[in-house]
């Protein structure tokens, strides 16, 4: 009588789930939601139930119900990759890196070759002000994993901040050979050249990236980094030939 009851209840969970999966994909975060809640009505103990749930509330910026459902996941789940994963972003979202970090630490121990977990890693650390690790981390992430492109664009952007720019060109330089049609590394060191006094450097990097991209949102940037270096750049001054 109890496994009839329970294949009624698997059914009537799996209906719910595959439901909310399809209302998901159709980014009908609410409607989804319902159909999860569902779900975790009928069955408590399956933790893609709350995974799904947490994935709702997390894509309607509900970031500490999200926290709540995927917390369950994990619980019930111990070796949950994609939940403990989600929960670091839903805590790097809300402020709370010590939480982000707890959780992409778990995510790493569980998933060692995926470096997404290994970036959000960085970028909480980079968060709490702890610079050097979080360059630590990229660097490594960069060795390990060579064909990673955030992980160079996440060091040379931290390397801009400390206003550490020779060294960002040396990371968007390597950028650019792994992709040569990588346009913000060209605006990059065309930052990072202005900064350091290299006009003419500069130029050539902005031309190049306005080449690549002529009408994104950063080309009316580039331009005018461009028109500011044409005014204030020093003219070159011939002396005239006495005769």
């Amino acid at each position: 009588m109890n496994s009839g009851k329970n294949l009624l209840s698997n059914t009537a969970t799996n209906i719910f789930r595959e439901k909310a999966n399809i209302l998901f994909f159709k980014k009908l975060y609410k409607e989804a939601a319902s159909n999860y809640l569902n779900a975790i009505l009928i069955d408590r103990n399956n933790a893609e139930n709350y995974y799904g749930l947490g994935l709702c509330y997390k894509n309607m910026e509900k970031y500490s119900k999200a926290i709540k459902y995927l917390d369950i996941a994990t619980n019930l789940k111990e070796d949950f990759y994609e939940a403990f994963f989600e929960l670091g972003i839903c805590h790097l979202n809300e402020g709370i890196s010590c939480g982000a970090i707890k959780n992409f630490v778990r995510a790493i121990q569980i998933n060692p070759d995926n470096p997404d977990a290994i970036l959000q890693l960085g970028i909480a650390h980079e968060m709490c002000e702890e610079y050097e690790l979080a360059l630590m981390i990229y660097q490594k992430l960069i060795e390990n994993s060579k064909g990673f492109l955030k992980a160079y664009e996440h060091k040379s952007t931290l390397l801009m901040k400390l206003n550490r720019y020779k060294e960002a060109v040396k990371i968007l330089g390597h950028l650019i050979k792994l992709n040569p049609d990588y346009y913000n590394a060209y605006a990059g060191i065309g930052v990072c050249f202005e900064k350091l006094g290299k006009l003419s450097d500069a130029q050539r990097y902005y031309r190049k990236f306005l080449q690549l991209k002529p009408f994104c949102e950063k080309a009316e940037f580039i331009k005018s980094r461009l028109d500011k270096i044409k005014f204030n750049k020093p003219q070159k001054r011939y002396l005239s030939v006495c005769k």
